[in-house]
Order: C-alpha cells, then sequence, then structure tokens
C-alpha cells in the first residue's frame, strides 16, 4: 500500500483486507501474529494540511480506536459489550485484556497527509485472552439476550464507516466534536499513575489536549502534557514511563 497510495486517483480508496498476518507491525518494533478470527485492516486516507484534523495529526489514532469500540457499542442491543479505548492506540475489554491495536503512519506530500492506518483486534478467538464475541456470549448469559455472534467483515466495514463520521465531525468541529464520545469508552477517567519509575511524582490523568497527547496533573505543578511517541502508558505498573 505503500507504494500503491501514491499511484491512485484522489478520489478512490484502497484498504487491505487479512485473513491472518505473521509479520504485522506494533508500536516499537512489535511484530504481531493473528490467527484467523481477527479483523485486521490496513486503510488509506488523505487529509488536507490546513484543515483542523491536519494540524493535529496524532488524533487519527484515536479516531481509529474510538471506531472500532463504537462499530460494536453503536450496533442497537450490542451498547454494553465492554469495549472500550486506552491511549494512545489500543482496545480494551474494560480495564482488564487488550483486545486489539491502532498503528498510524503518515507521509506529507506539499500540502497533503497520505495517512496509512493499520488496526487489528481479536472478533473470534477465545485464546489466549479474549474476544469480542466472548464478550457477546457473555452478556447473552448474564442478561438473557440472544445478540447474534458478529464478523470480522462486518466490523471491519463497520469500523471504516464510522471513522469516516468521525473524521468529518472532526473536520467540522475539532477536538471538542469528538472527545466527549471518546471519554465515554476510555478506561482511564481518574486514575492515579506515577511519573518516570515506581518511586516518581503520583499524578492523576486529566484528558487528553487539543493535540492528542494525554494530560495529567501533578500536585503543585497543575497539567502537564504526555506525548504518546516518547512515553508509554503501563496499566498493569500504573505508570508512565520514557520509552
Amino acid at each position: 500500500l505503500g507504494r500503491l497510495m501514491f499511484e491512485l486517483p484522489e478520489e478512490m480508496g484502497l484498504i487491505a483486507v487479512a485473513g491472518r498476518q505473521t509479520q504485522g507491525k506494533g508500536r516499537g518494533g512489535n511484530v504481531w501474529l493473528s490467527p484467523v478470527g481477527c479483523a485486521l485492516s490496513t486503510l488509506h486516507i488523505t487529509i488536507p494540511l490546513h484543515s483542523n484534523l491536519g494540524q493535529r495529526i496524532p488524533f487519527i489514532q484515536h479516531l481509529v480506536s474510538l471506531a472500532v469500540v463504537e462499530a460494536v457499542r453503536s450496533i442497537p442491543g450490542y451498547e454494553d459489550i465492554d469495549l472500550r479505548v486506552k491511549w494512545p492506540n489500543d482496545i480494551y475489554y474494560s480495564d482488564l485484556m487488550k483486545l486489539g491495536g491502532v498503528l498510524v503512519n503518515s507521509t506529507l506530500i506539499e500540502t497533503t497527509f497520505h495517512i496509512l492506518i493499520g488496526f487489528g483486534f481479536n472478533v473470534n478467538n477465545s485464546n489466549p485472552t479474549i474476544c469480542i464475541n466472548d464478550l457477546i456470549r457473555r452478556l447473552n448469559r448474564e442478561e438473557g439476550t440472544e445478540l447474534q455472534p458478529l464478523s470480522a467483515d462486518c466490523l471491519i466495514a463497520r469500523t471504516v464507516t464510522v471513522l469516516e463520521r468521525l473524521i468529518d465531525v472532526f473536520q467540522e468541529k475539532g477536538p471538542n466534536g469528538v472527545l466527549p464520545r471518546y471519554y465515554k469508552y476510555w478506561v482511564h477517567s481518574g486514575k492515579q499513575v506515577r511519573l518516570g519509575s515506581e518511586d516518581g511524582p503520583t499524578a492523576w490523568i486529566v484528558g487528553i489536549d487539543d493535540y492528542g497527547y494525554l494530560q495529567v496533573h501533578e500536585e503543585g505543578k497543575g497539567v502537564e502534557s504526555v506525548h504518546p511517541d516518547g512515553n508509554s502508558f503501563d496499566m498493569l505498573r500504573n505508570l508512565i514511563v520514557p520509552k
């Protein structure tokens, strides 16, 4: 796609869908193996540099994460499936288990960003952790509902459609047009972290700033932004740590 995206007419969309992947790329050079039963896709989009989103490109990974969650939770009857977003680029079951992730690569050519969005999430594999259809079956048992399992193809299509609408809203209204929806599904509200190390100062997560970076409040120092390219949020140790 990295070569094709520069050769196609501007109005033509481009997406690759894989049944399985053996050399998927993650953040920090991680390699991902994904079996059949996952929703795996790379999408090409263009964003004008001189636009709301073009001036805040880091927000794209948040919009994609939100689109994945809303692809499920916007289906009538599926609103209580506990899929959530974890800053900066993960899809979670509650705040317990990772179900998927997003990776964004952008190239600026003149005044247009060419962006490749890779996203993958577990739809139908119960091992080694949990999948979306497990969550549906669990809700059916607990609530007596009869929700049908979802397919990877359906959820890829829904994710792309929801993302398209989110981008339109962001271009029209900026961050405030989408952040209320993002906060509705994220796992970090009111969470306490330590900065730098396990013995570092305590801070509280506040939200996301106008450029998509995490905001934390350290007592006596006010609100500071933490950049995802230089930090990772470690849910297991409850830290924001420099990489």
